[in-house]
């Protein structure tokens, strides 16, 4: 069945996603996982016959689950635009990714470590790997003068569910006798992330409902289908030599992802490594960091409409490079209150925009009822480029903190990612008429 553009019954159910997916984002990548692995886990220990310390251990993974993500999202996305899989794909990595992190619930220390390892990665490639299919019904559902608050709506919705959920999960930690739970031990936390896996799969299958169904395209198999979608994607790549504002873009959001991302994973085991935080209190630190970023992401819309998209993208990236650089510098808690509540200023702000932007330079190919077509192969080299920016920032902060004990220095050095995106960004241009102000 057709649906319409700019349907507000899809619009609202796009948002919703980012209210069910996001809470893996907050509470399993960010709030509760990190510091509780690094309290399991032991500080040194070798693997493969390599020494690690946890936070390296915990930084590789993260690089390698989206190591696995690059390689496979061009392919995925290519056949989701031959075959008319978009959905289909967005429904098999939101199941994986709920899976896995349903399975969190039985890592309790260094001999179920594997467990902890495999349930995170196969968590986060189904959390990584649906976004490429979901930014792709952004340009399908709505129209461009749209993209910049639809865009922001979902960002907020992400924050206000995941909040809520954080919320429920500090009670459950700080007081988990109100839940039957024993004041001891892990069980808490742990059910915590069980919390988190229920939430992702129920409310992201209410989404699922909502959004245009898959239109199945004449193909002759799965051979066909990927040989289709590999062809479609030398065609983008081809393409991106006649569109230079968007191979530009691409370019820049390459360089500052690598850092952005990279704190975002990162911030609460550096929290609790080098300043001593407790998992109640960066929960804490969390949450003020998740309100802010309402408030932030609807602020770099305000900007962009009034001053364009690049110079509200410039004003986001000189904050994160300051960010780095005082981070570099912390020596106590609140200090990094305020580092936080930076952090979540620019953190919802540089994602939107960047999706919004980037959906408003890929080529305005139309059909007959101006919707956008063949997005999912453009949103893969979006989406790709962000994978591989997170492996490279990821795998730079492990190795400098396995290198030197610290991860002090790996902060500093991820604000060359910053500079470097604000150097590339002063050569793009939107061309006139694609919104921009």
């Amino acid at each position: 069945m057709t649906q319409a553009v700019n349907d507000p019954r899809t619009l609202n159910g796009w948002a919703l996603f980012d209210w069910a997916n996001s809470a893996f984002a907050l509470v399993i990548t960010t709030a509760i996982f990190p510091p509780y692995f690094e309290s399991v886990v032991d500080p040194e220990f070798s693997a493969f016959g390599i020494g690690f310390t946890n936070s390296s251990w915990f930084a590789y993974l993260i690089t390698f689950s989206y190591l696995v993500i690059a390689l496979l999202s061009p392919l995925l996305s290519g056949i989701a635009d031959a075959g008319g899989r978009r959905k289909f794909f967005l429904q098999v990595f939101t199941t994986m990714g709920g899976l896995g992190c349903l399975s969190l619930f039985f890592f309790t220390g260094m001999e179920t470590m594997w467990i902890g390892s495999l349930g995170f990665v196969i968590g986060l490639i189904g959390f990584a790997g649906g976004l490429v299919f979901y930014n792709s019904f952004l340009p399908v559902i709505a129209t461009e003068d749209r993209f910049d608050r639809l865009s922001a709506r979902g960002f907020a919705m992400g924050y206000i569910g995941s909040v809520l959920l954080l919320i429920l999960n500090l009670a459950m930690v700080q007081k988990p006798g109100w839940f039957g739970l024993p004041e001891e031990g892990t069980l808490a936390v742990r059910m915590a992330f069980v919390t988190v896996g229920i939430w992702w799969l129920v409310f992201a299958y209410i989404s699922l409902s909502r959004l245009p169904d898959d239109v199945r395209k004449a193909n002759s198999g799965v051979g066909d289908m990927a040989a289709r979608g590999w062809q479609e994607l030398t065609d983008v790549w081809r393409r991106l030599t006649d569109y230079p504002d968007a191979k530009q873009f691409l370019i820049a959001f390459f360089c500052y992802s690598a850092g952005v991302q990279t704190i975002i994973f990162l911030a609460s085991i550096f929290a609790k490594k080098e300043l001593n935080f407790e998992t109640a209190e960066l929960i804490v630190v969390v949450l003020i960091l998740q309100i802010v970023a309402i408030a932030g992401a609807y602020l770099a819309a305000k900007i962009s409409e009034v001053k364009g998209n690049k110079f509200a993208l410039y004003v986001e990236l000189v904050i994160w490079t300051a960010i780095c650089v005082l981070a570099y510098f912390v020596t106590d808690k609140l200090q990094f209150y305020f580092i936080a509540g930076g952090v979540g200023l620019v953190m919802g702000g540089v994602q939107s925009l960047s999706r919004s932007t980037y959906a408003k330079v890929i080529p305005p190919d139309v059909d007959a009822g101006g919707r956008r077509m063949d997005t999912t192969s453009w949103f893969s080299f979006y989406d790709v480029l962000e994978k591989v920016a997170i492996v490279l920032g990821t795998f730079i902060f492990g190795f400098l903190d396995a290198l030197t004990g610290s991860m002090r220095l790996s902060v500093l050095i991820l604000a060359v990612f910053f500079i470097a995106g604000m150097l590339f960004l002063s050569r793009f241009q939107l061309k006139p008429g694609r919104m921009q102000t």
